[in-house]
C-alpha cells in the first residue's frame, strides 16, 4: 500500500542529509530553523528561478520554472528550480507542444562548486521524479552556481543513482525512528545557521526540542 502523502520526504532534504544529518534531522524531524546570511540570500537566489509564471522558449528549448515533482519509488517531493526541455528525436511528447523533448533538469546553488557529492544527488533526485512522472530517460543535467555564474554539467551515473537510492533509505529510517544523530562539529559548523541551535553541549541531550522545552520550563 502507497504511503500517505505526508509521509514523503523533502527533495531538498537531501542536500542537508549529505551535508550534515544532525543539520537534518533538525530541520525535518525537530522543525527547527534559523536564518544567516547565507539562508536568506540563498532563498532569495532560489526565488528568482522559482518564478512559476515565467515559461520562455528559446529556440529548441522550453524553460520551466518551479515545477513541483515526485518520486513515488523514493518517496520524495519538491520542486525543480528550472526545467530545460530539448527537442530532441530520442524526447517525449509534451502536452500543447509539437514534437519530442528531453528533460535536462537544472538546480540553481547560492555559492560555488562544493568538495562533497550533496548537490549532485538533489539533482540526480530530480531526474528520477522526472523519469517516473514522464516516463522517459534522463542522462544528464546541470548545476549553476551563483558565485561562479557558471553551470557545472552533472551526469546521472548507475552509481550516483545508487548514492540517491541508498540517502534516501537512510533518511527514512531516521525519519521513522524520530532519530536526531549526534555528529563530531566541524569548521563547517561555523557557517551552519543552526549553530546556536546545534552546539557541542546539546549534542549530549536526547533532542533539541526537549532541550529548549526545559529551558522555557526553568524560566517560568
Amino acid at each position: 500500500m502507497m504511503e500517505q502523502k505526508d509521509e514523503y520526504l523533502q527533495l531538498s532534504g537531501l542536500q542537508h542529509f549529505s551535508f550534515c544529518r544532525r543539520q537534518w534531522a533538525l530541520i525535518h524531524i525537530e522543525n527547527q530553523w534559523s536564518e544567516n546570511l547565507r539562508t536568506i540570500e540563498g532563498n532569495l537566489f532560489h526565488n528568482r528561478a522559482h518564478d512559476e509564471q515565467r515559461r520562455e522558449r528559446r529556440g529548441d528549448t522550453l524553460i520551466l520554472r518551479g515545477l513541483p515533482i515526485v518520486s513515488h519509488t523514493l518517496r520524495l517531493s519538491g520542486q525543480c528550480d528550472v526545467l530545460e526541455f530539448h527537442a530532441s528525436p530520442k524526447g517525449v511528447h509534451l502536452r500543447g507542444e509539437e514534437g519530442l523533448w528531453i528533460p535536462f533538469p537544472v538546480e540553481y546553488k547560492r555559492g560555488a562548486p562544493k568538495e562533497n557529492f550533496a548537490d549532485q544527488l538533489q539533482l540526480c533526485a530530480q531526474a528520477i521524479c522526472l523519469e517516473e512522472m514522464l516516463c522517459c530517460s534522463i542522462s544528464e543535467g546541470a548545476l549553476f552556481y551563483g558565485e561562479t555564474r557558471r553551470r557545472t554539467a552533472v551526469l546521472f551515473t548507475e552509481e550516483l543513482r545508487e548514492k540517491v537510492r541508498l540517502t534516501t533509505a537512510e533518511m527514512h529510517q531516521m525519519f521513522r525512528r524520530s532519530y536526531t544523530p549526534k555528529v563530531r562539529p566541524t569548521k563547517s559548523c561555523n557557517a551552519c545557521s543552526l549553530k546556536e541551535l546545534c552546539l557541542p553541549v546539546l549534542m549530549r541531550k536526547k533532542n533539541v526540542s526537549e532541550y529548549l522545552k526545559t529551558a522555557m520550563e526553568k524560566k517560568q
